[in-house]
């Protein structure tokens, strides 16, 4: 609400609840948002023709989260459990089971783990790797990204091997990360659609976008800190090996 009295010309916001915040304290100003489905979240009405005030980009979380899963079982070929830390505010109950379901198909049981705060996300990884899980597939979730370090940390000290949504959190110290940059995706697309509502173009009218490029980045310096050896296939699909 702080925004709307100060009369801004763009609410720039992140993550389903923050999209969320921006449409129930405005219908008339433009609304960026960034998040995992515009449309399956009910923040868009298509992405064609969004509708409202409020457009965007879809990260294709859903089937990137799937993606990631496919590449943690071929970084750790061996695994039969694995678990994914879910932020609930971001990823619907049915996209998880379509995850596990998935998983069974290739004979891994998936373990669900959720943190929808950071003081959550510790106890989660360890009950994660309590479990028995050879393996963390960190999904999609805004929570998630800004606590990396924590993350990164704490599946370091567990030695558990964990993928993550953004190729730039491999190069933080990740051990792997599959999908759009978000440097590039600031840069490319938001910069460009904020410059559209800026000038006058109308949110509803501006078709949400998706992204089109997407990086796999290895650390193998994180690799080798785990005891962890990254097969030669992996290696070869890999945008970026870090050494």
């Amino acid at each position: 609400m702080e925004l709307v009295n100060a009369q801004v010309d763009v609410i720039l916001a992140g993550g389903n609840l923050a999209i969320r915040a921006a449409q129930q304290a405005t219908t008339t100003l433009p609304i960026l948002g960034v998040t995992d489905d515009m449309v399956g979240s009910g923040l868009a009405a298509s992405m064609a023709h969004p509708g409202a005030n409020t457009t965007g980009v879809s990260l294709l979380a859903t089937e990137l989260d799937g993606k990631r899963h496919e590449l943690l079982t071929e970084l750790i070929p061996a695994a039969r459990h694995i678990a994914a830390l879910t932020d609930p505010n971001t990823t619907a109950p049915g996209q998880l089971q379509a995850l596990q379901e998935a998983a069974r198909t290739h004979g891994v049981d998936l373990d669900i783990r959720t943190a929808a705060t950071p003081e959550e996300i510790k106890p989660a990884i360890d009950a994660a790797k309590a479990s028995g899980a050879a393996g963390l597939n960190v999904l999609a979730s805004p929570v998630l990204f800004v606590n990396r370090r924590l993350i990164f940390e704490r599946a370091a000290a567990l030695h558990l091997p964990a993928i993550y949504q953004w190729p730039e959190m491999a190069r933080e110290g990740g051990l792997a990360g599959y999908g759009p940059s978000i440097v590039q995706l600031f840069r490319d697309v938001v910069s460009r659609q904020l410059v559209k509502l800026l000038e006058g173009a109308k949110p509803a009218d501006l078709p949400v976008e998706q992204p089109t490029r997407f990086e796999l980045v290895i650390n193998l310096n994180t690799a080798k800190e785990l005891g962890l050896t990254i097969p030669q296939t992996v290696l070869l699909l890999a945008d970026e090996v870090i050494e």
